[in-house]
């Protein structure tokens, strides 16, 4: 069956959050011009206020609201191109338990059902750089062979996103299934890397150049005035929800403690919990020492604690507690707090127009569970490349 990269693609995206994966292939713009040929005709989403994102940037109408394992696919068979999804990682990450009985850790199987009721051209599956290393992946690959998904070729891999322009470093395994009816789909190659390359020694120009630094995100941002998130209600699914809220009024303060104020001004450009050794202050008539007994004791570990994004650089993998720093490497490159929801929405690549519906914490839940916008756009452009030469040659 010809691929229809003339008319619109057809996309169905499960687990959605609060919209990354979509986000991204809406903001892909073909040579050609014009807009995206990706058309969302369903998504689903668990987490009530993450789909109140989705719905008010996407439309209300094309979201399920609810547990995918009551999502009836079926109105969507012989029209679907495109499947998207993040099954629910944190049974796999490193971050958790990694408890191989987690029930999360199921839940693939569910995309995998969806896949086999409406057969699309092309899935993708985006989860945690430990995914592949699973028992649940394990079984993925024998479906492949003779179950639900034998209809299918995968190509797999671990990408970067920082090696597609996106200005964090953020490793994710990223599967791509084609239909075997088509020609196999492969990962797709890096644009950017970490160093200037040789343009005499190379091999081939790469368009992209070195690695995104969050220099932009951050140009400015030291002086900016911070804001408390506005007093706001809508009614989505039949239920109040906390925004809307666009993206550039996410500069947010936090309340910090005079121990945390001080320890961040202590902490120098790219410097971490190691700065704060053997210092103290006098906090309300007090010494207060600086560093914790904890931190002193372990020279090895994550040295991100504490730590000060740095300039030139792309950012760590923002995560859902980035306004946390006793959680990484947080804290803004130069003025002494951590980054406001608005500087990781933006690392996360979400324009200042994106909506967002929920509290504070359920906001920083969506940016940080989110496929980053700039890698989902890179997989969208090889998509559409590669099923534009399917086209060439029927």
């Amino acid at each position: 069956m010809p691929a229809r990269t003339s008319a619109p693609l057809n996309v169905v995206d499960l687990f959605a959050g609060c919209g990354g994966f979509t986000q991204g292939f809406h903001s892909y713009e073909p040579p050609s011009g014009g807009a995206s040929p990706f058309r969302t005709v369903a998504a689903v989403e668990f987490d009530q206020a993450a789909a109140a994102t989705y719905a008010s940037n996407f439309g209300e109408s094309i979201v399920f609201p609810g547990d995918i394992k009551t999502w009836d696919p079926t109105p969507h068979i012989g029209n679907v191109d495109v499947i998207l999804g993040g099954p629910p990682c944190q049974g796999f990450s490193g971050l958790g338990k990694e408890d191989p009985k987690d029930p999360r850790n199921q839940l693939w199987r569910e995309y995998v059902k969806v896949v086999s009721a409406l057969e699309p051209k092309v899935f993708i599956i985006e989860n945690v750089d430990r995914f592949f290393r699973s028992a649940e992946y394990e079984a993925i690959l024998r479906s492949k062979k003779n179950g639900l998904l034998r209809k299918y070729n995968l190509s797999q891999a671990i990408l970067n996103a920082a090696d597609f322009g996106v200005p964090q470093a953020r490793k994710r395994a990223i599967v791509i299934a084609t239909r075997r009816d088509l020609p196999m789909i492969e990962i797709p190659a890096p644009t950017h890397t970490k160093h200037q390359i040789d343009k005499e020694l190379a091999l081939f120009d790469r368009p992209g150049g070195t690695w995104e630094t969050v220099d932009e995100i951050f140009a400015g941002t030291a002086d900016m005035e911070l804001s408390s998130l506005p007093e706001r209600k809508t009614r989505l699914f039949d239920r109040e929800f906390h925004g809307i809220f666009r993206t550039d009024e996410l500069h947010i303060r936090r309340n910090p403690t005079a121990l945390s104020l001080a320890r961040y001004d202590a902490i120098g450009p790219g410097g971490n919990r190691n700065d704060l050794r053997g210092k103290s202050t006098l906090i309300e008539g007090e010494v207060v020492y600086l560093s914790t007994k904890s931190w002193d004791r372990h020279n090895k570990g994550s040295g991100d604690v504490m730590g000060r994004l740095r300039m030139g650089s792309p950012s760590v993998t923002i995560r859902t507690e980035f306004f946390k720093p006793e959680k990484g490497r947080y804290l803004h490159p130069s003025a002494n707090r951590p980054i406001t929801h608005y500087e990781a929405a933006r690392i996360q690549g979400f324009p200042d127009t994106f909506k967002w519906c929920g509290t504070k914490v359920q906001i920083a839940r969506q940016i940080g569970n989110a496929v980053p916008v700039g890698l989902s756009a890179a997989l969208a452009r090889h998509l559409h490349n590669q099923l534009s030469r399917v086209t060439e040659h029927q």
